[in-house]
């Protein structure tokens, strides 16, 4: 079932998003040379608490940390350990999520690691243009599946291929609700947007096929033929003014 939230509901997913863009932009700028990600899962923590919310992640079905940092081939759902340090020409997704005043908010960002090369330069560029480009499709009378078939034909566009096995997905007062936002699809296809309901844009593009597999782990999600992979989310509201992108600010809109 789809819920939809009240004007009020809305509000506060927005406060939950605005501490989670805070957060989030103090950690891309640890992203450099030397830094693990081990680093990062702890500030992220700390940050998440000092503004009174709590990691979404950490114990969510046995996940043990705060945050998924993922480096290059890795897609998703990376471990943020100490092994894992980051190196110059590195790309490295970040993907955290926080529980305020009871309600969730998720969102991801791969950022370069000193000098990258073109190649992964242009998947950075289009992955973010690809996320915003799916966003501008979440207003009422759209369905589903116009997000979808955007994320899936502009990247294929520029070359690239989308993860089909792990998808974006309602949020609100649980982390995951209905409906799911798959990064392929068919346009006109899927739940109808309504005002009032609240998704998680996320697409997870790769240089390569994208096709995918989860590392001993358990949980580490990497590309089968190693090749690089980018992975950008916001948290977003269908409004009768268009979609309103709770995780960013919107003086920077």
């Amino acid at each position: 079932m789809i819920i939809l939230k009240s004007n009020r509901e809305i509000e506060i997913m927005r406060e939950a998003g605005t501490i989670l863009y805070k957060v989030m932009n103090n950690l891309k700028k640890m992203v450099k040379e030397g830094v693990s990600a081990n680093q990062i899962d702890s500030l992220a923590e700390e940050m998440i608490v000092s503004y009174g919310a709590t990691p979404a992640f950490k114990g969510y079905r046995g996940y043990p940390y705060s945050i998924c940092v993922s480096v290059n081939e890795e897609v998703i759902h990376g471990f943020p350990v100490k092994e894992k340090i980051f190196k110059n020409g590195d790309i490295v997704s970040l993907d955290l999520g926080l529980m305020y005043k009871g309600y969730y908010s998720d969102m991801a960002y791969t950022i370069p690691v000193g000098e990258v090369d073109e190649e992964k330069k242009r998947l950075l560029e289009v992955g973010e243009r690809v996320l915003y480009s799916a966003i501008s499709m979440a207003k009422i009378g759209m369905r589903i599946g116009n997000i979808s078939s955007t994320i899936e034909n502009l990247s294929k566009r520029y070359g690239y291929s989308v993860v089909k096995e792990f998808i974006g997905h309602g949020i609100g007062r649980k982390l995951h609700e209905e409906p799911e936002v798959p990064n392929f699809g068919s346009e006109n296809s899927g739940a109808v947007l309504k005002e009032g309901m609240t998704i998680a844009i996320e697409p997870m593009i790769c240089m390569g096929r994208g096709e995918v597999f989860v590392d001993k782990d358990g949980w580490t999600v990497k590309t089968k033929d190693n090749k690089p992979a980018v992975h950008f989310e916001h948290t977003v509201a269908i409004t009768k003014n268009g979609p309103l992108i709770l995780t960013s600010p919107e003086e920077i809109r």
